[in-house]
């Protein structure tokens, strides 16, 4: 073999190993990046939204739906201390929600958003009261608003029985769509009932149209829109 030949080929080698060893320390750097945006936005939250303790907190395995790819939904469990009220369990519920994904990039509503406000009426409809930040940073599309309303609702639906019905407001008020696509104006069903063997089901007319069925709490189908039930009469 000609030494040209054999120089060349060490030298290509020498680089190919460099490089190696290069995309290993650049994997070692973006998981570190991520786990320092992840604590850093924990952080945040701690000061944004402190943390819910009540006298009736009991540490459980809570399911948490978090995102599980673009346009999928995947419950996690976790331990977390969730009172006997129903109102405070689901204010600590959807304070895990904003605060505690995994990694950044199964987070489902944005960083900077808090909840203002939650209260559960006398039939079962929990009203969720957020802050300007989920409108404004969730970012437009049917699949990313989709996946921020349906995380909400089946972590809701997963933990809180007494859960009929969602409804959502931004800064207190009642908003057409959550950032263009998905629309807010009336409700969304919570633990819709079982239907009897051998009958067809018949899905809640939607207030606006649009609207799909829902993923399953159990599994990981890809984001449906919720359909919105219609408003008491």
């Amino acid at each position: 073999m000609p030494r040209n030949l054999k120089l060349a080929l060490g030298l290509l080698a020498v680089a190919v190993l460099i490089g190696l060893i290069s995309l290993r320390e650049m994997h070692r750097r973006i998981a570190r990046l991520g786990e320092m945006q992840a604590s850093e936005e924990r952080a945040r939250h701690e000061v944004l939204a402190p943390p819910i303790s009540t006298p009736t907190d009991v540490t459980v395995k809570a399911r948490i739906f978090w995102a599980a790819g673009p346009d999928q939904l995947a419950p996690a469990e976790i331990n977390l201390p969730l009172s006997a009220d129903p109102v405070q369990r689901s204010r600590q519920l959807v304070r895990a929600l904003l605060a505690l994904p995994p990694t950044p990039a199964q987070r489902t509503m944005p960083a900077d958003a808090v909840l203002l406000g939650f209260y559960i009426l006398p039939d079962g409809t929990a009203v969720a009261d957020f802050s300007d930040a989920l409108a404004a940073e969730t970012p437009s599309g049917i699949v990313s608003e989709q996946l921020t309303v349906n995380s909400l609702a089946r972590t809701l639906e997963s933990n809180v029985p007494a859960l009929r019905r969602l409804k959502i407001l931004i800064h207190g008020q009642e908003v057409e769509t959550l950032a263009g696509n998905v629309d807010l104006s009336g409700f969304f069903d919570l633990h819709p009932p079982v239907q009897s063997p051998g009958t067809n089901a018949t899905p809640s007319a939607p207030s606006t149209p649009g609207a799909g069925a829902a993923a399953s709490p159990s599994g990981t189908p890809p984001v449906a829109a919720l359909a919105p039930a219609k408003p008491p009469h």
